[in-house]
C-alpha cells in the first residue's frame, strides 16, 4: 500500500450503498464488533461476490466476516498506533522506511480500502463454526507470526496451504483480489485493485456510514 502508484489512482465513486451483511446469510463474526455496526458494513458490489464466493466453495466449508467497513477516523488511530509500535522496535528507523514498513500491514488511512467499504478481512470455518487451520490467526502481524500472515508464506502446513488455496481460489472467482502480506484481506473496487487489475480508476473511496 505504500506504493505511490496506489495513491496517484484516481477515485471515480459509483455511489454503491454500504449494506449490513448480517442480513444477507453470511456467517459474521463479533470479534470487531461496534455499537454503531460498522464492522459487518460493505459496499453492495462487496457483498455479491462475497455471496458468490460462499457459493463455490466446498460442501461443509463456509466463508466467515470478520471486518468490512472501518471509519477512516479508526483506520487513523490503527494505523498511527502501528507505526508506533514499529518506530519503538526500530528508533533508527528514517520516517520515509517506517512509513513503508507500517504500509505493509495497516493501510495509510488516506488509501485505505476499508474506509471505502471494499475490503473484508475473512476466513473459513468448518460445518460445525469452527475456523480452519490458516496457518496464523486472522491479524497477525508480520512480527507475530514470522511472516506467515503473507499469503504464499513458504513456513506453512499442508493443511494451512490448502485451506489459503480453497479461500483464495472462491474469492478470485468472485472477482476479489487479494493483499499479499494479508491471507485474509481482500478487495474489490479501491485504488489497489484499480491499479493491480489495469482499471482506469477506482470505484469507491472512503465514505461514512450514512
Amino acid at each position: 500500500m505504500s506504493d505511490r502508484r496506489v495513491a496517484a489512482m484516481p477515485v471515480r465513486d459509483c455511489g454503491e450503498d454500504l449494506v449490513d451483511v448480517r442480513s444477507h446469510g453470511l456467517h459474521v463474526d463479533d470479534r470487531k464488533y461496534d455499537a454503531a455496526g460498522a464492522w459487518a458494513h460493505a459496499r453492495q458490489g462487496v457483498l455479491t461476490r462475497l455471496l458468490h464466493a460462499q457459493s463455490v466453495l466446498p460442501v461443509g466449508v463456509a466463508l466467515l466476516f470478520i471486518e468490512g467497513f472501518r471509519p477512516p477516523a479508526l483506520q487513523k488511530e490503527y494505523f498511527e498506533s502501528y507505526s508506533a509500535k514499529l518506530a519503538r522496535a526500530n528508533p533508527l528507523w528514517p520516517p520515509a522506511e517506517l512509513r513503508t514498513a507500517a504500509s505493509r500491514f495497516v493501510s495509510p488511512p488516506e488509501i485505505a480500502p476499508h474506509s471505502a467499504g471494499a475490503a473484508v478481512d475473512v476466513t473459513l470455518v468448518d460445518h460445525q463454526g469452527r475456523e480452519l487451520d490458516m496457518g496464523t490467526r486472522v491479524n497477525a502481524s508480520p512480527e507475530e507470526s514470522d511472516g506467515a500472515c503473507y499469503t504464499d508464506a513458504p513456513n506453512l502446513s499442508a493443511r494451512a496451504r490448502t485451506n489459503r488455496a480453497t479461500l483464495g481460489s472462491a474469492l478470485s472467482t468472485a472477482g476479489l483480489i487479494n493483499y499479499g502480506t494479508e491471507w485474509w484481506h481482500w478487495s474489490f473496487g479501491d485504488r489497489y485493485w484499480a491499479l493491480q487489475t489495469q482499471q482506469p480508476a477506482a470505484l469507491y473511496g472512503p465514505v461514512e456510514l450514512p
